[in-house]
């Protein structure tokens, strides 16, 4: 299987006014984001499914992607907020579906979550040194069988610099 961690677009700044999980993508932050998913487009990437944080900037990211019929399915998951934890996502969600899943899935989510959750998959630890820029991806192969912590292989560190 191969995953992609996808981090939300740019955000609203968190303010008096408006609650985190409540922050929007910004008139820049689609922008970007719509040109990252054009370009993935481009490359012919393709999503069996493109599951999000239930936070509104998370999931205004991945309907853009959604939009750019990067995949046909997207579906909001607790694990993605920054609560969530990777140990229980993959024994709740990731072991269980593995066969449902297919080949490739997107997770869009949030920094540092989604470098922790990356680490993880590869080396079986966090390192804090993996950092996800703002609508940037992280590409990880998933190994075929058993669990994936600390076996995971990393093809993909890309900021979206590189995708306008």
């Amino acid at each position: 299987m191969e995953l992609y961690f996808i981090r939300h677009g740019i955000a609203e700044e968190q303010g008096d006014n408006i609650p985190d999980e409540q922050r929007s993508l910004t008139d820049e932050g689609r922008k970007k984001t719509q040109k990252v998913a054009k370009k993935l487009r481009t490359l012919g990437l393709k999503f069996d499914l493109i599951s999000t944080s239930p936070l509104v900037r998370s999931r205004q990211t991945a309907e853009i992607l959604h939009s750019y019929q990067l995949s046909t399915l997207v579906e909001s998951s607790p694990h993605l907020a920054f609560n969530g934890d990777i140990y229980t996502w993959v024994n709740d969600w990731l072991l269980p579906k593995h066969q449902a899943v297919k080949k490739t899935l997107a997770l869009v989510g949030h920094q540092p979550n989604l470098g922790e959750w990356a680490e993880i998959l590869v080396w079986g630890e966090t390192k804090q040194v993996l950092v996800l820029k703002k609508a940037g991806i992280i590409g990880l192969k998933l190994p075929d069988t058993g669990s994936p912590i600390g076996r995971s292989q990393m093809f993909w560190l890309t900021p979206p610099k590189f995708f306008l």
